[in-house]
Parts: C-alpha cells; sequence; structure tokens
C-alpha cells in the first residue's frame, strides 16, 4: 500500500468532512512550523495521518514505562537449576561448613579442588525496561506546544527528556490514544537531532520563573511561554507600525544613531569617543606588589593545609593577578616601541572632529527629510544616560518618530490618536493566541482594555485645564501644582486612570517644560506641544508642532543657552524654503508594555541594557 493511502486510510472518519489544512514546510528547510499545525482551526486534526518532520525545544516531558510480562514460575526455576549444575553436594557442604572443609584436608584431599567459597553467580546487566517519552515541544512559533511521543527503542529517554533539549524528529500526526488536553501528537518513527543540555547548569526548569529572575538570563528567557508570546506580539506590532506608516504614504528613513545635536538641549547623553581622556590606568608596578602578597597567602595557605577551599580561591586568584600583570608588561612593551615615531606633544585624536554622543531623539533629523520629501518616519533605538530606575524608562529603547510637512498640531494630535487605535486593533487581530494566553496568565483586563481604546474617543484637555482637575480631585503629592511647573508621571497617570479612565491628551504646555524647538503659541507663554497618556502606562506619545520661525528659534535657543554652533544646519531649514510641520515620538517598548499588561519595560526588551547592568 502507497504511503498516500496509508496516509487516508489512517485518518479517523470524524476528520472526514473537515478539509485538511494545508502544512507547507518551511521554506529554508524540510521542517513544518508548528503554528501551521496546532493553529490551522481544528487544532490540526485534518491532518491526522500526514508525516512531518517538525523541530523544537523540550519544554516539559515524562517518561512511561511499558508494561512488561512477569517471568512464570518454571523460568525461574530453571534459571535456578542452570546456575547450580556445576556446583556438586561436597563443595556445596565445604563451602558452607568450614570443619568438614579442614576434616577433608587432613585426610589427604589435598589433591581435591576445594572451593573456599562459592563465588556468588553474577547475572549479565539487564537492559532498561522499554519505556516512552512524551515530549511537549515548541518550536516558538506559537503558544502552544505539540505532543511528541518517542519510543525507547528510538531514542535514548534520558537524552530527550531534559528541559531545554532540542530535537528534530519525523513522524505521522495521530490522535493521542489516551485522552487529555492534546488533541493530536506526533508518533516519533525517526529522530534525526539531539542537541542535548546539561540539566544541572541550565537556568530554565518546567516550573514557571519569576520574570525577574529570568532577566539574568536574556539568552534563554525567550523560550518561555510568556516571554515568547511577549517577543510575537514585539514582532507584530513591530510589522503594524511599519504598516499604518506605509499605507498612509509615509516614507522611511534611517536617521542617525551617533549625533552631534542634542535635540532636547539638556538631555543626559552617552558620549561617543576613542580617546579616553584622563584614564585612570592600572600601574604595573602595584599589580606586581598585589601578585607577590598574594603569593604569600597561597603559600601560608599550602603550610596550614586545613582549608582547601579558601587555598583553590587564592590559587585562581593568583593567577589571574600574574596574567594581568603579563598583559600589563605586553602593554607597555609595545607603548614603548611605538613612542620613538610618535612625537611626544602630539595628543591622541578624536575619530571625529566634534564631540559626538547616542541620539536621544531622531525628530530634529527626520525633520530635515520631511522639509523634503513631505510624509516622513523612522524606527530605531533612542539612548539615555539618566541613573534613575524606572520600571517604564532604560538606557536603550525603540521609538516611532513621525514628521509630516504642512501639518499643524491638531494634525499630529489626530495622526497620532490615529496610530495608536491602529496597533491596538491590529494586536488584537493577528495575535488572538497569544493575546489569549496573556488574558490567561499576565492581566485578564487586557483585551477590554485594548478594544476600550479602538471604540471610545479620547479626552483632549489643555495643560491648565489638567491643571485645574488635578487640583479639584485633592490629588496629594510632593510637587506643588502650579501654573509653569511640569507635571510629572504620577500626576499624567491620575489624569487617565482616576478623573477620565481613559486615553488622554494634554496639549499647550508652558513652553518652559519643553524643548527648544517647540513652536511658540500666540499667548506667548505656552507651546504647541501635546502628551498622549494611557492607563497602566502613562505617556505614550510626545508630540508636537515645531517652530518654523527663524528669529523666533533662534531666539529661544539664546534663551537656553545652547551651543550655537550645533544647530546652524537645523536653522538653515528656516533660512531655505521654511514650512510649518508637526510630529511625535512613539514609545513603542511602552506599546508592547500596554499590549501585554507587564509593568516593567525590561520584560518587554529582548536584551534591555540598566544603569549598572548589561549581560550581553
Amino acid at each position: 500500500m502507497s504511503e498516500q493511502a496509508k496516509a487516508k486510510h489512517a485518518a479517523p472518519a470524524a476528520t472526514a468532512t473537515k478539509a485538511a489544512t494545508p502544512a507547507i514546510p518551511f521554506e529554508y528547510s524540510n521542517r513544518v512550523i508548528l503554528k501551521a499545525v496546532l493553529e490551522s482551526g481544528d487544532g490540526g486534526l485534518g491532518l491526522v495521518g500526514r508525516r512531518f518532520v517538525i523541530g523544537g525545544w523540550v519544554k516539559s516531558s515524562k517518561e512511561v514505562r511499558k508494561e512488561s510480562v512477569a517471568p512464570s514460575k518454571v523460568d525461574v526455576v530453571a534459571r535456578e537449576t542452570d546456575q547450580s549444575l556445576d556446583v556438586s553436594c561436597s563443595e556445596i557442604l565445604q563451602s558452607r561448613i568450614p570443619f568438614i572443609r579442614s576434616i577433608i584436608k587432613i585426610l589427604g584431599g589435598s589433591n581435591y579442588s576445594v572451593r573456599e567459597k562459592l563465588e556468588p553467580v553474577i547475572a549479565p546487566p539487564r537492559p532498561p525496561p522499554p519505556s516512552v517519552a512524551f515530549l511537549q515541544v515548541s518550536d516558538g512559533s506559537c503558544a502552544s506546544s505539540l505532543q511528541v511521543v518517542v519510543d525507547s527503542s528510538i531514542a535514548i529517554p534520558g537524552h530527550i527528556l531534559p528541559t531545554g533539549t532540542c530535537i528534530v524528529a519525523e513522524g505521522e500526526l495521530k490522535q493521542p490514544s489516551v485522552e487529555g488536553k492534546h488533541v493530536i501528537e506526533l508518533k516519533v518513527e525517526k529522530v534525526l537531532h539531539i542537541g542535548r543540555v546539561e540539566p544541572d547548569k541550565y537556568p530554565l526548569s518546567k516550573k514557571r520563573l519569576p520574570l525577574n529572575l529570568l532577566r539574568d538570563c536574556p539568552h534563554f528567557r525567550p523560550r518561555t511561554t510568556t516571554v515568547a508570546s511577549v517577543m510575537r506580539i514585539r514582532s507584530a506590532l513591530t510589522f503594524a507600525a511599519h504598516t499604518f506608516s506605509q499605507n498612509r504614504g509615509f516614507l522611511c528613513v534611517q536617521v542617525p544613531v551617533i549625533t552631534t545635536t542634542d535635540s532636547e538641549g539638556f538631555s543626559k547623553t552617552f558620549k561617543v569617543t576613542t580617546v579616553l581622556e584622563d584614564e585612570e590606568v592600572v600601574s604595573l608596578e602595584v599589580v606586581k606588589a598585589a601578585m607577590r602578597e598574594k603569593k604569600k597567602i597561597v603559600e601560608d595557605l599550602k603550610r596550614t593545609d586545613s582549608n582547601q577551599e579558601a587555598l583553590d580561591v587564592a590559587i585562581q586568584d593568583l593567577e589571574k593577578t600574574t596574567d594581568l600583570a603579563s598583559q600589563l608588561e605586553a602593554r607597555e612593551k609595545h607603548s614603548k616601541s611605538k613612542s620613538s615615531s610618535i612625537k611626544a606633544d602630539k595628543k591622541p585624536q578624536e575619530f571625529f572632529s566634534r564631540q559626538a554622543h547616542l541620539t536621544v531623539s531622531g525628530r530634529l533629523h527626520l525633520e530635515s527629510y520631511a522639509c523634503s520629501l513631505g510624509n516622513v518616519y523612522a524606527f530605531g533605538p533612542r539612548f539615555s544616560a539618566s541613573k534613575v530606575e524606572s520600571p517604564k524608562h532604560i538606557a536603550e529603547m525603540w521609538t516611532v518618530e513621525i514628521e509630516m510637512a504642512f501639518s499643524q498640531l491638531e494634525d499630529a494630535m489626530k495622526c497620532a490618536e490615529d496610530f495608536f487605535k491602529f496597533l491596538c486593533k491590529w494586536v488584537l487581530e493577528k495575535c488572538s493566541s497569544d493575546m489569549q494566553f496573556v488574558l490567561k496568565r499576565i492581566d485578564r483586563t487586557i483585551i477590554d482594555r485594548l478594544q476600550s481604546v479602538i471604540s471610545i474617543s479620547f479626552e483632549r484637555i489643555s495643560y491648565t485645564e489638567a491643571l485645574d482637575a488635578l487640583k479639584k480631585a485633592n490629588k496629594k503629592v510632593e510637587t506643588t501644582l502650579e501654573w509653569g511647573t511640569a507635571l510629572t508621571a504620577e500626576h499624567l497617570s491620575f489624569l487617565a486612570e482616576e478623573i477620565y479612565k481613559k486615553a488622554v491628551v494634554v496639549y499647550n504646555y508652558p513652553k518652559q517644560v519643553k524643548p527648544f524647538y517647540v513652536r511658540l503659541n500666540d499667548d506667548g507663554q505656552t507651546v504647541a506641544a501635546f502628551d498622549l497618556v494611557v492607563p497602566k502606562v502613562g505617556t505614550l506619545i510626545s508630540g508636537s508642532q515645531n517652530e518654523e520661525r527663524f528669529d523666533m528659534l533662534s531666539a529661544r535657543i539664546k534663551e537656553l543657552g545652547l551651543v550655537g554652533e550645533e544647530y546652524e544646519w537645523y536653522l538653515d531649514l528656516r533660512r531655505h524654503g521654511t514650512v510649518k510641520h508637526a510630529g511625535f515620538s512613539f514609545g513603542f517598548d511602552l506599546m508592547v508594555l500596554f499590549a501585554t499588561g507587564l509593568a516593567d519595560v525590561r520584560d518587554v526588551i529582548p536584551f534591555p541594557r540598566t544603569h549598572g547592568k548589561i549581560s550581553n
């Protein structure tokens, strides 16, 4: 019978009425993506009887022994008889009764071979009893896992059972013989690859680990169901951001990560340099002195021989110090050999002609392209060297920035609202299985909250109105609520979560609390800036209409004491062909936070960088 005929007969009658969902192997390998099987509409029942190659990582497992036939009494007697055929009665007596053995020796039985002791009959080692391994395998394509059944005759259970093991296997898709939560399972016929783990060193386990502990192993944490779901949602939101922009005619522009312009005016930035000025170099003599001291400690510990563990640690410490001394000696020799060709008064040259740093925002650079191409957007990392610890901000965060020529504040606010709603709708439609997991395991209100964003209009209030609303609510905070002071994250969150209970857009801020480039309003006191604030997260979007008038912008730069030459290129946009323009910055990582219901931005970023901690 052909393979196709076998598969046809193997398919259960219950699924005959359902058309088999196509599960095409991945284009660049011969394996089938598990999402194509497990999220096929019928849970994979329409594919029963088909043969597949799958690959993934073991999330959990169990081993079930096969029922073995108990040996009969006749077999036991026969084995015992066979083992005793070469042992005579006299030998048994001699081995058991020392007195009889002595008499035989006295009577001249020296030529008689006497066994001083009966050697125990050692049975050959029995093979381990046959068993079946049930593996829950995930390849990261969806939240569900596939049950994979492997007989011990095909693979050694100890090699495939540990959590984290990678397995590539070929087999037939079947319905489980025992009813349970799994609709289908893969009966393995051939194992093509096993990527083994060291169970005592592997950081993950079958049990759920807290997210804060998973941050210590960011290279393994996407293997957990929670982080994997978050990353798939993040990927979908990335695509949604590009889709919204591209469908509305925005052009994608890559703005520089290294820049000389501080877009905020007084940001805490990471400096970019190839010359380490005033570097504290460790002296070779200091290291050699430390090495002599550590040698003495090792010798003292060897003499006492009372603490082997302390001795091992001291020896390792000495080896590290010795290695450092060798490196410093080599560096010193290399420096002396080069010094003969370099003038003594010549200082090392910086890579750039001016001081550079990692960008805080790309809006100013993006603005130059908006003034040429019309509507543009950028998507990339932005950096802040602030050491303030916050669950909503870290050193490196991704931002979507949009800039529109011939637009004003009202246009930017409308675009920001549409953009946010588009992403909320996208994640509900495109990530249904992952969102169901989030609903079950992280936040039971997440679906309702996203749907409310889509269906409810946002509250728009001016800065002055926001101030009045906070005063009426008798909000007790440390900062005095006086006009002109910046609204804190706590103030803004209170507006969205407690007063209006929905997304709020606050606009027309005092000029002193917003960047220098924001357009001054006619009252001379406020600027055309806005913040979109959402419950649970706070400020998600910050935008503005930028100052297109040369005199106003130039005066603002001087007023704040900024270095004028750093912004000459920016002033050129006002000198030559100026135009009204507006845009905003969208905190992409905060959007992922909002969509998943998590509380700390470090848990939605693949490799978070925070003050004092960078693991890889």
